[in-house]
């Protein structure tokens, strides 16, 4: 399953240094490797394959460097929407303030200047590391549903897309199971809203650990709904994803004596698989899944249709 639990990530902070000098290379990674990973380019080209690779937390990045300079550099991962809100910190002997400017202006958020004073090399590159790491923080925190800690409607909406196109390119099924906590009004109605929010939270892990794979993801959507999104599962698997889904919430057995299924809290799922074009409406997978849904409650609800 897809992991989009907030967590504190206690790794240590990974710093890319991009310079064509060993001297000034040699200096700046003995300041930072007690405190960070440090990886090293010795060009921009390389420095550029390194970030698609596995994207830094801040780069030190040279001006000055034969064929593609740091300019060009910062302007090419400034244009990536992969890479764009990586911090960069210019190193340069050159102080004018018109080039200083210029940076700035191509996105850089510091400049160290040479030769280093490495405490303040330190300083702030600790800066600007911790406020990378507290907006992820924020950003993630506002994808999530406050009350089940899983993915909001936000975030479903960013990977629907994502994988939507993915699989238009590619020529892959992909799946939708819509979630409903079946007589739920009646279960807040009887048992309070504080009961209600615990249930929720229940049947939102129930969903999540029911989730094999790490390219599959849930959201909640709605007050009592759920969606899951199932990339490259067929329709059949797709059925026993919903089953596994639906056994596993009933098995919780959270009292619901007011529910006209069973004495139990249950759910509802509707089913739905297509193989996406990029000219094909992405809404269409989801209207069929409500329309799965909406059947498997007409027919009595604790139940999969699609």
């Amino acid at each position: 399953m897809t992991d989009d639990f907030i967590s504190i990530d206690d790794s240590p902070p990974q710093v890319l240094i991009v310079d064509d000098s060993p001297i000034n290379v040699r200096m700046l990674e003995h300041a930072l490797k007690g405190e960070y990973q440090v990886k090293v380019a010795i060009d921009g080209p390389t420095a550029l394959t390194l970030v698609e690779e596995e994207p830094p937390d801040l780069i030190l990045l040279d001006v000055m460097m034969p064929g593609m300079d740091g300019y060009e550099v910062c302007q090419r991962l400034k244009n990536n929407p992969l890479t764009w809100h990586i911090p960069i910190i210019f190193v340069t002997a050159r102080n004018d303030t018109s080039d200083q400017e210029y940076g700035f202006n191509l996105g850089a958020v510091d400049y160290i200047s040479k030769p280093f004073f490495l405490p303040i090399v330190r300083a702030r590159v600790r800066t600007h590391v911790n406020l990378k790491r507290r907006t992820v923080l924020l950003e993630n925190l506002a994808l999530l549903d406050s009350l089940t800690g899983i993915p909001n409607r936000r975030r479903f909406d960013e990977v629907f897309s994502t994988e939507w196109q993915r699989a238009a390119r590619n020529h892959l099924v992909l799946s939708l199971l819509m979630v409903d906590v079946d007589h739920f009004k009646a279960f807040n109605d009887n048992y309070g809203h504080g009961a209600g929010d615990e249930c929720l939270r229940k049947v939102a892990t129930a969903l999540r650990v029911s989730l094999i794979r790490t390219t599959d993801f849930v959201a909640r959507v709605g007050g009592e709904e759920f969606i899951v999104i199932l990339p490259e599962c067929d329709a059949e698997n797709v059925r026993c994803v919903a089953e596994r889904i639906r056994a596993k919430v009933e098995s919780l057995h959270i009292p619901h004596r007011h529910s006209a299924v069973t004495n139990w809290i249950t759910v509802s799922v509707g089913c739905a698989s297509i193989f996406p074009s990029l000219d094909t409406e992405p809404r269409i997978l989801i209207e069929t899944a409500d329309q799965s849904l909406y059947l498997a409650k007409n027919k009595g609800r604790n139940q999969i249709c699609g």
